[in-house]
């Protein structure tokens, strides 16, 4: 087994790490007028040096700043492109704890994003000497739950315009991030997995959309935005089936979705959720090309229990059985916070699980 240098590295993780109770209070009374930007910057900076320290000190060579800045892993961004606006309609699926949250619509013609994220990776990246993640949602999460009626007919007739213009948008944002520095960028798209699921694929079908056509769309804006990048940034795409305060919006394995997707979905790594029997077998892997890289999330997120080492290398071996050792790594299926909300489990059950990641990495392949 060879140690990675460049990432994926063997042992990850997704990026959103819980957020402390101080911070959460502080963003409400900003939210409220009660606390200036400037005061709420100060503490954000203050929180996430910290939580850069407790990444370093569990040994992940990845490090982010938690989404600490971030309301949910996906509405700040996207939001933030010009002629995207948040939608408070509810679309179809809602999670299995109940809950739902906002998705968007085009309201006129794309343009660039504010790159008011930019300064977050470059906070990032002053801090610490491993490797600053920077984590971004994929394109297609502005058409996965609203569809065509979340995009003006007026401003976009011909929605092969309107996926130009996006590309366009995101290829931008992330020549940006390169210029900053940022060498390990990540694509968070539930698209894939929740077209996992029959009831989801249903609903699509019913509102005029093919998910298997979706499914390639999707692969491809992502692949079509990070196209110009340079050899030394390394892209990943993370997918999960929800992760709403330990809940979830999906179920399935990759089966329907795995083919199409790796045929047209470009990246150097994907981060695929398998904590549960919700994600199936491993046996869609045999659909990956000679160079992409699998990170198994096989620990979870959702909650504290701590998976037992020998359990997470017979999955490994199960995985190795349709793609080579070489070509996995490891990590929790998602995030610990994709929303300010966060998961059930506290800091400490935070940091053993990623602590478990990197022991279990460095008992199988000698390095994490």
């Amino acid at each position: 087994m060879y140690a990675r240098i460049k990432p994926p590295f063997r042992a990850d993780h997704v990026g959103s790490l819980l957020r402390p109770q101080e911070l959460g209070e502080a963003r409400d009374k900003w939210r409220n007028g009660d606390l200036s930007a400037e005061a709420l910057k100060e503490l954000e900076d203050k929180h996430i040096a910290d939580v850069i320290a407790l990444q370093e000190s569990t040994g992940i060579k990845a490090i982010t700043d938690g989404e600490f800045r971030r309301d949910y892993w996906h509405l700040d961004f996207i939001a933030a492109f010009e002629g995207i606006e948040l939608n408070y309609e509810t679309y179809g699926h809602a999670f299995s704890g109940g809950g739902t949250v906002p998705t968007f619509k085009t309201v006129g013609k794309l343009g660039n994003n504010t790159g008011y994220m930019r300064e977050h990776f470059s906070y990032v990246n002053s801090l610490t000497k491993e490797t600053a993640k920077f984590c971004i949602p994929a394109p297609g999460m502005t058409y996965l739950r609203s569809g065509r009626a979340g995009i003006s007919e007026e401003a976009y007739p011909d929605l092969e315009e309107f996926w130009n213009d996006l590309i366009a948008a995101y290829s931008n944002e992330v020549a940006a991030l390169y210029d900053l520095g940022c060498r390990y960028l990540q694509f968070d798209d539930t698209s894939f997995a929740y077209l996992c699921d029959e009831e989801f694929r249903k609903g699509v079908y019913e509102r005029g959309d093919d998910p298997d056509e979706m499914v390639a769309t999707f692969g491809q804006a992502i692949s079509r935005a990070v196209a110009g990048r340079p050899d030394d940034m390394m892209i990943t795409t993370h997918m999960c089936r929800g992760n709403f305060q330990s809940t979830w919006m999906a179920q399935g394995g990759y089966e329907p979705v795995a083919e199409i997707m790796f045929e047209n979905l470009d990246v150097d790594g994907y981060f695929m959720e398998y904590d549960s029997d919700r994600s199936g077998g491993f046996e869609p892997l045999r659909f990956t090309k000679p160079d992409q890289v699998i990170v198994a999330g096989i620990v979870t997120s959702k909650f504290p229990e701590l998976e037992p080492k020998d359990d997470l290398k017979r999955r490994l071996d199960e995985a190795a059985q349709y793609v080579d050792m070489d070509r996995l790594c490891l990590s929790p299926q998602c995030g610990f916070s994709s929303t300010h909300h966060g998961n059930n489990l506290t800091v400490d059950e935070q940091k053993k699980k990623l602590e478990l990641v990197v022991e279990t990495a460095e008992e199988v392949w000698g390095s994490a």
